[in-house]
């Protein structure tokens, strides 16, 4: 782990990351050797840390942290942290405060063939988003719904829970995000009033895109997802899972789930 580019594994209790999850992370993965989609996750940083007014690393910068750590673990999952830095007691943030950034690698752990291959099973969590346009779509450190969510069932049959909002509207995995296709249109949750917006979600968009495959983001009820022809869910360390259970409603056909898991495991950054 690096910390501000040192090797080290503490931070001061007056870092306003432990504080108020005052910043943003990014989860990437490494794969023998190379960080994969490396320019997309920083330019999603840019734009997380340009949402809530937090300096930017440059990219030159945390680059050369991640290196250092990828030749100690060449196949891994490596995430990178930008909080506000340190602060004194209050909210408001001090307009000298110099930013933290903490790099880190852990092993990866692969999940069973099985959810990629027959796809999983999918529960619907109890905890709705609640709904904060300011915050929406950026992956910032008050990931405390998602943890109440995935808090909720401990059977491992269970890949991911599926989170609404409070509106009843399909949003987003609890660390995935959500497709469905009904009809020859693949379809995704608006992400403008909650939800994160994952470089893989942005992939699958352009994917659809170069297919000529309509791709449409709206307000999608249960009921529609359920009634769907296909779903799957993606992020950048699992890559693509198609569901085939929820709600007792089963899918054993993901002929475009496949088409998609392919091309995101072979198709250049």
């Amino acid at each position: 782990m690096l910390i501000n580019g040192v090797p080290g594994d503490y931070v001061s209790i007056h870092d306003r990351g432990l504080l108020y999850g005052d910043g943003v992370f990014r989860t990437l993965r490494v794969s023998a050797g190379k960080i994969l989609c490396w320019p997309r996750h920083f330019r999603k940083l840019q734009q997380d840390c340009a949402a809530i007014k937090l300096p930017c690393p440059e990219a030159a910068l945390l680059s050369d942290e991640l290196q250092q750590l990828v030749k100690q673990q060449p196949e891994g999952v490596a995430k990178i942290v930008i909080t506000r830095g340190l602060g004194a007691r209050g909210y408001a943030p001090a307009e000298s405060a110099v930013p933290t950034r903490i790099l880190s690698i852990t092993p990866f752990t692969p999940y069973p063939d099985e959810f990629h291959t027959q796809g999983i099973r999918l529960r619907v969590c109890d905890l709705r988003l609640a709904h904060q346009p300011r915050l929406a779509g950026i992956k910032h450190l008050n990931r405390l719904e998602n943890v109440l969510a995935a808090s909720e069932w401990n059977d491992a049959g269970i890949a991911e829970g599926l989170m609404l909002d409070a509106a009843g509207n399909v949003i987003e995995g609890t660390r995935s995000n959500l497709f469905m296709l009904h009809g020859g249109e693949l379809l995704t949750p608006d992400l403008s009033r909650c939800g994160v917006a994952g470089v893989q979600r942005e992939r699958v968009i352009e994917w659809a895109s170069a297919q000529g495959m309509p791709c449409r983001t709206g307000q999608f009820g249960l009921d529609e997802l359920l009634a769907a022809d296909e779903i799957f869910m993606v992020n950048s360390v699992i890559g693509l899972w198609p569901v085939r259970e929820l709600q007792g409603h089963t899918w054993s056909q993901h002929p475009v789930a496949r088409q998609i898991q392919e091309w995101l495991n072979h198709a250049p950054d």
